[in-house]
């Protein structure tokens, strides 16, 4: 199946994105807003130029009803974005709203949603050195968060068949969102190897949300091109979805703020 190039425009209808001030999704935001799609954002705080804006958390029910109303596509990116306390950070954010975004989309009619899991669900074969790691390997999650993340991943495959929702779930490479991140890649190989920058995610993203409609389910990788080997097989971004990424550590560090 031949995916979308960066070049051409699939109009799809407002788009929400859920964590839309962070890193990644003021990213998102700024791509799909390039590439002229009508976004609406969704965050506790608003970030900087976006037109239409909801703010809430997902873990209010009526606050995620307001921000879906009218949206045919979402991007879901919020979530507690690391290994954190589990039962006042972790269940809340990365279980029980998930459930409220998917629900939510499900009842106002999305017709395609874009899930942010994590790298993090196959860690263990990249600290044993078992590279490229493809999507259909077995998951070896690195802790809680990414078993959140797997929580993520199931539900999206339900919603998927049960729902016939086009459903495309992402494990996403290192997207540093602090100086002391930056140091840590930049201290470590492998890191750079799933590195991936701001605009390496606003670009994928974009590829997403205009991929063809007969993309029903598909869980991708999505990284920025390695400086040493290939850690995460990234042929199913690049085939179904036209995604090809410009940056390598460190390119694209600036188009990312500090949190």
């Amino acid at each position: 199946m031949a995916g979308t190039s960066w070049g051409r425009l699939r109009p799809v209808g407002r788009i929400l994105v859920t964590g839309s001030s962070g890193c990644i999704g003021r990213a998102v935001v700024a791509a799909l807003t390039r590439r002229g799609h009508p976004v609406r954002g969704f965050d506790r705080v608003a970030g900087p130029a976006l037109p239409e804006f909801v703010a809430g958390s997902i873990t209010d029910p009526a606050a995620v009803d307001r921000a879906m109303e009218g949206v045919r596509c979402l991007v879901h990116l919020a979530a507690t974005p690391d290994d954190a306390p589990f039962t006042t950070e972790l269940l809340p954010n990365n279980l029980l709203g998930v459930h409220h975004v998917l629900e939510s989309a499900r009842r106002a009619g999305v017709g395609r949603m874009i899930l942010a899991s994590s790298g993090q669900v196959s860690w263990w074969q990249g600290q044993r050195g078992e590279f490229p790691v493809r999507p259909e390997d077995p998951p070896t999650p690195k802790s809680w968060y990414a078993a959140t993340k797997l929580f993520l991943e199931g539900i999206g495959r339900s919603f998927a068949e049960d729902h016939g929702i086009s459903v495309i779930t992402v494990r996403l490479g290192w997207c540093p969102r602090t100086a002391a991140q930056r140091r840590e890649i930049a201290d470590t190989p492998w890191a750079q190897d799933v590195y991936l920058s701001p605009g390496d995610a606003g670009r994928f993203f974009a590829c997403a949300v205009e991929a063809p409609e007969t993309v029903r389910h598909l869980v991708v990788y999505a990284a920025s091109r390695c400086r040493f080997q290939e850690a995460f097989d990234r042929a199913a971004a690049r085939d179904l979805l036209g995604f090809e990424p410009h940056d390598t550590w460190p390119e694209g560090l600036e188009d990312g703020l500090e949190e």
